[in-house]
């Protein structure tokens, strides 16, 4: 998560309230969480893991852990421009959890001079609960990156 996408931030004034009340009651969870799972993965019997996952966090978020999450977010997306290690990041072409945007804006403002964005059209947040046939196509393509970047 390296930018959280305009229509998702908070308005100033709002976010503003949020670090006023953060200060007040931090573990107050009262930040919604969605349940995108149906949305997210395409294997049901990965979807099932996923959901009958113990780790996994199913309630609302605190109040302070969504404010960090924000601050996070804005800090590393003013300093993308300072990655410079080779990088291949993968991104599903339908995928609503984070907005394909995100993955282009970390390609093109980083300073690598060795960076790969490859969106897979039609594949969802999780690249490896798509059909058999796609997640081959995305595991052969890292394999393929990797072997191009040892073999020189």
């Amino acid at each position: 998560m390296n930018q959280i996408v305009d229509e998702m931030k908070p308005g100033r004034i709002l976010l503003g309230a949020l670090e006023m009340v953060c200060r007040i009651v931090p573990t107050w969870k009262v930040i919604p969480t969605k349940d995108i799972l149906n949305k997210i993965c395409k294997d049901p019997e990965l979807r099932e893991q996923i959901r009958s996952n113990e780790y996994i966090h199913k309630e609302n978020i605190p109040l302070k852990t969504g404010h960090q999450l924000l601050v996070a977010a804005s800090d590393i997306e003013n300093n993308l421009h300072q990655v410079t290690m080779l990088f291949l990041v993968l991104h599903g072409g339908d995928d609503i959890v984070t907005n394909p945007s995100v993955s282009k804006l970390l390609y093109e403002t980083a300073s690598s001079h060795d960076k790969t964005l490859k969106i897979y059209p039609g594949m969802w947040h999780v690249l490896t609960g798509e059909v058999p046939e796609d997640v081959e196509l995305v595991f052969s393509g890292v394999i393929s990156w990797l072997d191009q970047r040892s073999s020189s």
